[in-house]
């Protein structure tokens, strides 16, 4: 009698394990009920009506019943958060994972292929589960109306590089001639490069155009995102009210606390140092019986939160020099040299994000800071 009891609990707590791993043209899965040996497939990628008869044979296969539950994982990459949801709607548990944090062999060469990498998620995904919460790091997933409030900003950034490259392109090709120009568009940029056109041979000529037609083209979709952006803060949003509170401190304007709020916000971050983590401005100590050394921030983190919370670390500098923060920064790293300036204002830029974070989450204006006093 017992033994049929334990029998049946066994029963009742076994679960079907999957790991996606997943490329542009193949998928390959790796299923394991944390007993038998695992079960490789490869499928057509995006298939999901194949992933559903995967999953369907892998439970024959196991000898699971309809009502085991099933965990999977994945790694962050190209196909984003729709495979998440989909998982979630035909009642997988899923998980995302950062690639960064997966523990691999240090040895100078191991063997690397689809199926070892999909045997290693299984593993680790089983180890996770199981009570290693450590075992790597879990991105959080967004919801579809906060990962397209994003698109916006980093669609502007990616037209900004394209158009300061056309720009030093046309400027190039002037200087081919010994023609210098400072700035390159406005409301009379038409007018000047047309008094250029016979100082150009025609190949020349023809090639900057092409070039100032791009950038032209440039231009208009960036005037057209910024009425966009200018239309949805009128309109009802959750994070308007995030984006308005981080205006108000002198030294942040609308566009850096537009991107704050929709790349940081727009989730609930526990504690500090969730924060800094989240922009890879952590520190990553080495201690190593007597060898200690600090080897900087991790860097593991949102690269665009990290670039823009630097940026205003230095306008914070500037425009809020009585705050507490300020002092800190001249008291410890404005007597140095310009290396010295460098590191602490990365410095400053982690403490800063931290204090943005108490401001928003908690209402705690950070000490001694300055509010505008105009109505944003």
């Amino acid at each position: 009698m017992d033994t049929t009891l334990i029998a049946q609990t066994k029963q009742a707590d076994r679960r079907l394990y999957i790991a996606f791993d997943l490329a542009q043209r193949q998928w390959r899965l790796a299923f394991t009920d944390a007993v038998e040996r695992p079960r490789l497939v490869t499928i057509e990628a995006g298939d999901q009506v194949a992933v559903k008869a995967a999953i369907a044979k892998a439970r024959t296969h196991f000898g699971l019943d309809k009502a085991a539950p099933v965990v999977s994982c994945y790694e962050a990459g190209r196909d984003g958060f729709w495979l998440h949801r989909w998982l979630l709607e035909c009642g997988v548990e899923n998980l995302i994972v950062d690639s960064g944090s997966i523990e691999v062999n240090r040895r100078q060469r191991r063997a690397k292929t689809d199926r070892l990498d999909a045997l290693k998620l299984l593993s680790m995904l089983m180890r996770y589960v199981g009570g290693e919460r450590r075992v790597w790091t879990v991105l959080h997933v967004p919801t579809p109306e906060q990962e397209d409030a994003r698109r916006p900003h980093r669609e502007r950034e990616r037209l900004e590089r394209e158009r300061l490259a056309h720009s030093n392109r046309i400027r190039g090709l002037l200087m081919l001639h010994n023609i210098r120009v400072k700035t390159i568009g406005g409301p009379k940029w038409r007018q000047r490069l047309e008094a250029l056109r016979w100082h150009l041979p025609a190949q020349l000529w023809a090639e900057i155009g092409r070039e100032n037609e791009r950038l032209t083209l440039l231009l208009e979709q960036m005037r057209a995102l910024e009425a966009e952006r200018e239309q949805s803060r009128a309109r009802a949003d959750p994070m308007r009210d995030t984006t308005a509170k981080l205006v108000k401190l002198v030294s942040i304007g609308p566009t850096s606390a537009w991107v704050l709020t929709r790349e940081v916000f727009w989730r609930t971050l526990r504690n500090r140092r969730e924060v800094a983590n989240c922009a890879g401005l952590a520190p990553t100590p080495y201690a190593s019986g007597e060898s200690a050394r600090e080897q900087g921030i991790s860097k593991a983190g949102n690269r665009r939160v990290r670039v823009l919370t630097v940026q205003l670390a230095w306008c914070w500098l500037r425009y809020q020099p009585r705050s507490a923060l300020a002092q800190w920064f001249n008291a410890r790293f404005a007597g140095g040299g310009s290396r010295i300036r460098r590191i602490g204002i990365v410095a400053l830029a982690r403490r800063l994000l931290i204090a943005l974070w108490r401001y928003v989450e908690y209402g705690v204006i950070p000490e001694g800071a300055t509010l505008k006093t105009q109505p944003v």
